[in-house]
């Protein structure tokens, strides 16, 4: 029944196949590219690739020629001394999560930066240190250099170093060869790699991360002497460390540290509350740092009461110096998973402000610009630059509004580390580790996801899972894999274990649905529609055919095979005599029981198409057969194959579809194919799919055409004629008028 007031449609068109719309439509061919085409061009330079690739490699170009200046730059400076006073306080507690002097971290707030301001493509973005990547190079740091021991490697350039300066020399190799990584990705165009990491990878290893950071920094919050571990299950063995030495706390350390907690965390949560009428949030972590600085220096917190300070910060910046090319082996997959998730956070981030202000990011080049900060800062004692989350925040809602911002905000910590760096002398470390805490809030609130996750998507929930507990227990570097491997086995399984279904003709219009879904459908007597909803490989290819022969409710070989045994012991009865050929079929002339042949030496020839010759006409496989001879019946008389959703086949599938294709038509089934991709047709073609069985002429435009001419040529499919003519289409015509005027009409074949 029609919806009252609904727009109707008709449509007049012929019926068509995709041979019949080829014959009336000309199609344009296009010349295809070869490879040595695509290598021409890209080597191929003029004037205006010159320029093009000047301002892709330089995106400074393009957004300081629309600089405003009267409008930009005040926001650019208030965002610029805002964001640089977070940079300040986040590098400081950042590099203690990479068991590395606290003012390196001043370093990988500056040098990132200057590289990142001529290179980046995102106005927005805080580049400097990562929590999560600090923390990964960190287990990295402790493996190579524990707390106790020598070093477990040996290398010559550690010779005469300090521990502090091995590790600030395993560090920067590492900044150094994620930098490497980044670039060649960025340069051979491969930035789609990060596409891989779903936002549900990224979120369980994200929490997994977060779990890690919470548990390095609560020996700072309870003043205990912990070292650091790596590997599998170290977070299990430092939570037996600390609960082994929880007794030796350090009071000052706890109250410090809960007052901190409480305190930034309410007036962050005041900040999100009333951000549209603050002019700018309120910088608390700064504030409280600035108090407990005073205090402690006042008090004198580190001799009175025993409190572990940042200590002597040292003035300027120290010399360059070379990576340790024997390190960069031993480091490799640490660095490369690490070269991925930095770059996958800081690319989620931009993205995301990107949309919000309207304007274009460009990944490979995002990748070069983290490459060359990383490349740069590395051999200045730079961590490997990501973007903090928090720290973006503040740069965006403080008005920033390009890099001019970012690059302010290097100025400011330029300042400290040159001039102001001594103040920060007393500052204790619990302070620092309070801080990177509260600023887990939004990795570890990602919990969240979890009911969601189970209750919408059971695999996201897996992967999510999976990710988590692996990153937890095993490492993140281990648990970025397993997490990755879990997700790449979901979208196999997907793909490989799709739901098939049977549509039906939805009464009254040309659209075709699963009829499991639906009450008022149509289904022809005879005709069968399976749909297939993703690709056709070598891996899904047999659970297609099985699929299709659980809808068929036959196996077509099983069937042939049957039917040419059947007709072998036809012919040799018929030759002795002991059958006769009537009007009405096959009648036996013998009341001998005639046995079933159970030759099988020519298995071969029961899979040919069967033949009738050295017979008087055809056997009718649905009628009465002689004496015991008992064929399969099969009910369908022909069948559609939706490929709507198939977007490629390879050589695997095409060998399987068309032999499947033989033996439903030598059973005297036809096969027709519909809504194929046309570049799935031309393959077709270029690989000689078809032959005297198999014709171009089984594939038809749409669903609608092909049951149109099965009706058409099988009329005895439908019940009654009128059950045919409830295939209505409608359509709403423009009148030159302009105005919307809507007709039914009955479409009528004539049979």
């Amino acid at each position: 029944m029609m919806r009252p007031g609904a727009k109707q449609y008709v449509v007049a068109r012929p019926l068509y196949s995709e041979d019949s719309f080829a014959e009336e439509h000309e199609r344009v061919h296009r010349q295809r590219k070869t490879m040595l085409d695509h290598i021409r061009q890209y080597l191929t330079c003029d004037a205006k690739r010159a320029k093009s690739a000047a301002l892709s490699f330089l995106p400074i170009i393009g957004w300081m020629r629309i600089y405003n200046v009267r409008e930009w730059l005040l926001s650019d400076i208030v965002s610029g001394v805002s964001t640089g006073l977070v940079a300040v306080l986040q590098g400081l507690a950042y590099c203690l999560l990479a068991s590395l002097p606290t003012w390196y971290g001043l370093f990988s707030a500056f040098f990132p930066v200057i590289t990142y301001f001529f290179l980046g493509t995102s106005r927005h973005i805080s580049v400097g240190p990562f929590p999560v990547l600090c923390l990964m190079i960190g287990s990295v740091v402790t493996r190579i250099i524990p707390d106790e021991g020598p070093p477990t490697l040996n290398v010559t350039e550690f010779d005469g170093l300090s521990v502090d300066q091995q590790r600030v020399l395993v560090a920067s190799t590492v900044t150094f060869l994620i930098g490497i990584m980044q670039l060649a990705m960025g340069v051979f165009q491969i930035g789609f790699v990060v596409m891989y990491l779903s936002d549900t990878l990224v979120s369980g290893f994200t929490t997994a991360a977060a779990i890690h950071i919470l548990v390095s920094q609560l020996k700072f919050l309870l003043g205990l002497e912990v070292p650091g571990l790596s590997g599998p299950f170290s977070i299990v063995y430092t939570l037996e460390i600390i609960f082994n030495k929880i007794t030796s706390s350090n009071v000052c350390d706890i109250v410090i540290s809960l007052v901190i907690i409480v305190v930034v965390f309410v007036v962050k949560e005041l900040n999100e509350r009333y951000k549209s009428k603050l002019p700018v949030p309120i910088p608390i972590e700064v504030i409280m740092t600035v108090i407990v600085c005073g205090v402690s220096y006042a008090f004198d917190f580190s001799t009175r009461y025993g409190i572990a300070v940042v200590g002597h910060i040292p003035s300027g910046y120290e010399s360059p110096v070379a990576p340790s090319v024997s390190l960069f082996q031993e480091t490799a997959m640490e660095a490369f998973s690490m070269a991925i998730v930095g770059f996958a956070v800081a690319f989620s981030v931009a993205k995301v402000y990107s949309v919000k202000h309207d304007y274009p990011i460009d990944g490979n080049q995002e990748l070069i610009a983290f490459g060359v900060s990383n490349i740069f800062g590395g051999p200045f004692k730079s961590l490997a630059a990501s973007t903090a989350l928090s720290r973006s925040a503040v740069q965006e809602s403080t008005g920033g509004k390009t890099q001019v911002a970012g690059l302010l905000s290097a100025v400011i910590v330029m300042i400290v580390t040159l001039a102001v760096g001594f103040l920060l002398d007393p500052l204790p470390k619990s302070v620092l580790g309070a801080v990177i805490i509260v600023n887990l809030k939004g990795m570890l609130m990602q919990v969240k996801q979890m009911p969601y996750l189970f209750r919408r998507d059971r695999t996201d929930c897996v992967v999510w899972l999976s990710t988590c507990l692996a990153a937890i227990f095993l490492g993140l570097d281990l648990g970025l894999a397993v997490g990755l491997g879990v997700e790449l086995i979901s979208v196999v399984f997907r793909i490989q274990f799709p739901r098939c279904s049977v549509l039906a003709n939805i009464k009254g219009t040309d659209l075709y649905k699963d009829r499991k879904d639906y009450t008022s459908i149509s289904e022809p007597d005879g005709v069968l529609i399976f749909r297939i909803p993703s690709p056709i490989f070598f891996a899904n290819a047999d659970f297609f055919r099985n699929k299709l022969i659980e809808a068929l409710g036959f196996s077509p070989l099983r069937v042939l095979r049957k039917r040419n045994k059947a007709l072998r012991t036809i012919r040799k009865l018929h030759r002795r005599g002991e059958l006769q050929w009537t009007s009405k079929g096959l009648l036996s002339t013998t009341y001998t029981p005639i046995q079933d042949s159970k030759d099988e030496r020519d298995i071969e020839a029961l899979d040919l198409p069967t033949d009738f010759q050295d017979l008087p006409g055809r056997i009718d496989w649905d009628g009465q057969l002689p004496a015991n001879i008992v064929v399969p019946r099969v009910d369908i008389h022909s069948l559609i194959l939706d490929f709507a959703a198939v977007s490629f086949m390879d050589i695997s599938a095409l060998k399987g579809l068309k032999t499947l294709l033989k033996e439903l038509i030598r059973v005297e089934v036809e096969v027709y194919i519909v809504a194929c991709d046309t570049y799935i047709l031309e393959k077709l073609h270029a690989c000689c799919f078809f032959d005297e069985e198999v014709q171009p002429s089984i594939f038809f435009l749409t669903l609608h055409d092909a049951m149109l001419h099965i009706l058409e040529k099988h009329p005895e499919s439908m019940q009654s004629k009128s059950d045919f003519e409830k295939i209505i289409t409608t359509v709403t015509v423009h009148h030159p008028s302009g105005r919307l005027r809507s007709r039914e009409k009955n479409v009528e074949t004539k049979f």
